[in-house]
């Protein structure tokens, strides 16, 4: 039975058609994506860029039964109770692939939210789903994004935008919580049978499937960890109602690429405390399981046969994957951004050693590791601890039998030349206010070669300018 229709059984979903937006026009695709759903149309077809405005909800003699669901969560570690898609509007499944219209109007979880999303945060999201994917990273989609001069009103006046995106899954821990907080056993079970079935079918033969599941889920959420930080990627907010149980990067809000490293470093300016930085991403995605475990403890208790102290405890002991796959996949993703091949002791004392200096030098991160990779030097004069760790860097090297060419073109398939910086979706966000699309559509197909040298794409791999003034992000979309 298809997730939908057990929600549905549960009174955990509305169906509803989205609210149609005046004149909506086309801004921009992804043809890649497309390929993957297996749709040869585009925005110039107007029955999908209808389908896409959220203005019908049929599409090659198909009716789509459009519906949204409800899932809680904790948000920056507080409790929020029943949450649920405030703003998105699922299209269906479209060949095993769920498609979400976000933006498409209010839903019965929309909080007194206006259940729309403006062109700035619609254009983000876009560009830094099919960016994430072109990097390797486990993420959701993005089909379009289609535009309309309905004004929407968020710290200023916006015009809105729908962007179609698209995942094999959007259920996240939020569902899993809404179940376990409400004893809703019934149903927490039919989930969890639900993703064994569709997206973990290698845990249903094992001893204690439930517990299984768990370990399989934080495997992957350590390995997605690993690679947001290898990559140098910020969240921005890590909420538990934001976090895939398949492990994808899921919901762009106020995220970020680092240009200069700094460890500490915060993408979301209501992020006060600083609760997702860069370097807590890790650790928070842990307390997510936590809260994960927590929630599904009554049938893990079932199947495990153990009092509630004995079971708390082995699945703790359980989550202890999560870490272990983390650091593997840590110290391997870095040992695979410096050319080595294989592995020493003194590596990971190599790696922080490094990351410190970045931080402490404020070097930026994407230009450092590419330079390395490409044989050049970063800094033109560079520091005394900088030359330290170079000569200490060269030595480690010395212990790899490859030549150096071969060495250097492996580093550039995993230190990208180009990432989404902020400065670089915001100029075409303003261009595309403006009603010129061409530049999102550049950079679109410049992050889909992110580690291929481009002809003509060379200041797409800078930093920004140094007297460029800082781009702040909120959760405001």
């Amino acid at each position: 039975m298809p997730i939908h229709l057990q929600a549905a059984s549960a009174g955990l979903i509305q169906y509803l058609s989205p609210t149609p937006v005046p004149a909506p026009y086309a801004v921009a695709f992804s043809k890649d994506c497309a390929k993957q759903l297996g749709i040869q149309d585009d925005l110039s077809h107007p029955e999908l860029l209808s389908l896409l405005a959220g203005n019908q909800t049929h599409y090659q003699n198909k009716q789509w039964q459009t519906y949204a669901m409800a899932y809680s969560g904790h948000q920056f570690g507080v409790w929020a109770g029943q949450l649920g898609d405030g703003r998105a509007i699922y299209l269906g499944d479209w060949r095993q692939y769920e498609v979400q219209l976000k933006g498409a109007g209010p839903t019965d979880y929309s909080r007194r939210g206006d259940g729309r999303a403006v062109l700035r945060s619609s254009i983000r999201e876009f560009l830094c789903s099919e960016a994430m994917y072109h990097l390797g990273i486990p993420t959701s989609r993005a089909l379009a994004v289609v535009g309309s001069d309905l004004p929407v009103r968020r710290e200023t006046i916006e015009t809105a935008a729908v962007c179609t995106r698209v995942a094999p899954s959007f259920l996240r821990i939020g569902h899993i919580e809404h179940y376990g907080h409400n004893d809703m056993q019934k149903e927490l079970e039919n989930t969890l049978d639900y993703l064994i079935a569709h997206h973990y079918p290698e845990v249903a033969t094992k001893p204690y499937p439930y517990l299984a599941l768990l370990e399989a889920i934080a495997m992957r959420t350590g390995q997605l960890a690993a690679q947001w930080q290898a990559v140098g990627f910020c969240h921005g907010v890590l909420n538990t109602d934001n976090t895939s149980l398949l492990g994808l990067t899921l919901d762009y809000g106020p995220f970020g690429f680092l240009d200069q490293f700094d460890r500490e470093h915060i993408c979301n300016h209501s992020d006060e405390q600083g609760r997702y930085s860069y370097h807590r991403q890790p650790d928070i995605l842990q307390w997510n399981l936590y809260c994960l475990a927590s929630a599904m403890l009554l049938p893990l208790k079932k199947q495990l046969q153990l009092d509630e102290e004995a079971a708390i405890e082995r699945i703790k002991s359980s989550l202890d994957v999560y870490a272990k796959t983390y650091r593997s996949a840590f110290i391997d993703l870095y040992r695979q951004k410096l050319g080595f091949q294989t592995a020493h002791p003194e590596d990971l004392a190599l790696i922080e050693q490094l990351l410190q200096l970045m931080h402490h030098e404020r070097l930026d991160y994407t230009l450092f590791f590419r330079e390395l990779s490409e044989g050049r030097q970063y800094d033109a004069q560079p520091s005394e601890a900088l030359l330290a760790w170079l000569a200490l860097y060269q030595k480690r090297i010395e212990l790899e039998n490859m030549a150096q060419d071969q060495r250097l073109a492996q580093m550039q398939t995993i230190n990208p030349k180009y990432v989404l910086r902020n400065h670089l979706a915001q100029n075409a966000i303003e261009r595309a206010q403006a009603k010129d699309f061409r530049e999102v559509a550049r950079l679109l197909k410049i992050l889909e070669n992110p580690y291929e040298e481009q002809s003509g794409a060379k200041d797409y791999a800078l930093p920004p300018p140094a007297d460029h003034p800082p781009i702040c992000v909120s959760c405001s979309s």
